[in-house]
């Protein structure tokens, strides 16, 4: 009995000397200068009014660059003798050596390489970026198609390669409605804007310079006869106010002409062309003209015959009285 109580308190003994030493071991090594987690001193601020923080910031920098801040892993790590750039962001302009550029998030303008005054905020924005100036790119992968194009500017949008002064926001399939504060309501004189398929707005060009195969519209217009106006209400998703309108059916107008209509990304009938009804109208409108106004020409030709006729007539009457016999005078005897 004594011996088994002694066995165990021996190896109760050994068990804890061998969890001090462990600890100590553990201890000594996480003090150890190996072991420690050390947090890496500032870059520093450079002369030129130049300020990095984090770690290779600009790394690169040489006589002559001027107030450059870089705050993050490698922000214009390849930055020389820039001037005026602010990258905050792990290698945020990272092969950057143009100035006035600013770029704030991971990779905000990664490949900008001789690229100035750009500005690229978010994750990735402006991140294909190489020569191209004066583009704006804000959110998340904003513009991140961009590769030289000049004077973009694309806010939630991806952008395309190699476009220039170019000005997209939001992404398709995100969002479906666009509201601008300022415009309903407000009086204004120009021509009216459009939007074609794509989105894009502009102005429905009216030069000959934007036109080729130019010829009389004809009886082409003719087609506008058989369209059928109706009135209606939109439905209350689209018109909560319940207005009356007045107009065309879209599927109608297709079945007279086809190319009187368009069609939504999907293929679908959408809307009617108004401006190449309206034209159609007018070029009616004028060959009605054109027909009123030669009947009125016949008709003034035809007054003149019947006057010219009427004058021939007179004459002949007065030429007829003239020859008629004098009246007998009958003598009274008596």
């Amino acid at each position: 009995m004594e011996n088994s109580q002694l066995t165990k308190s021996v190896n109760r003994s050994l068990w804890r000397r061998g969890f001090f030493l462990l600890s100590l071991v553990f201890g000594c090594f996480a003090l150890s200068p190996i072991a420690q987690a050390v947090t890496p001193a500032p870059d520093g601020g450079y002369t030129g009014n130049n300020t990095a923080e984090g770690t290779q910031a600009l790394q690169s920098l040489v006589s002559g660059a001027l107030d450059n801040t870089g705050l993050g892993f490698q922000a214009l790590f390849h930055a020389t003798d820039s001037i005026e750039n602010t990258a905050t962001g792990s290698k945020a302009l990272f092969n950057s050596i143009g100035d006035f550029n600013v770029a704030i998030g991971f990779h905000a303008a990664l490949g900008n390489t001789l690229g100035d005054s750009n500005t690229a905020v978010g994750f990735n924005a402006l991140m294909k970026n190489t020569t191209g100036d004066n583009n704006i790119a804000v959110g998340n992968l904003a513009g991140s198609n961009l590769t030289i194009g000049d004077d973009n500017i694309d806010i939630g949008n991806a952008g395309v390669t190699g476009e220039t002064e170019t000005i997209r926001i939001g992404a398709a399939g995100l969002q479906r409605k666009a509201f601008i504060i300022g415009i309903s309501g407000v009086a204004v004189t120009g021509p009216s804007v459009v939007v074609n398929t794509s989105g894009q707005l502009g102005v429905l060009p009216s030069s000959e310079r934007f036109k080729e195969q130019i010829k009389p519209m004809d009886k082409a217009s003719e087609a506008i006869l058989s369209l059928k106006p109706v009135t209606f209400y939109y439905k209350k998703a689209i018109d909560s106010n319940r207005t009356a309108q007045f107009g065309l059916v879209a599927e109608d107008v297709e079945k007279v002409n086809a190319d009187l209509v368009t069609r939504d990304s999907d293929g679908k009938v959408y809307t009617v062309r108004y401006e190449a009804v309206n034209a159609m109208l007018l070029n009616e409108f004028l060959k009605e003209h054109q027909r009123v106004q030669e009947l009125e020409a016949n008709a003034a030709r035809q007054q003149k015959q019947i006057e010219a006729l009427a004058a021939g007539l007179q004459k002949v009457s007065a030429q007829i009285e003239l020859r008629k016999p004098a009246p007998q005078t009958v003598l009274n005897n008596h």
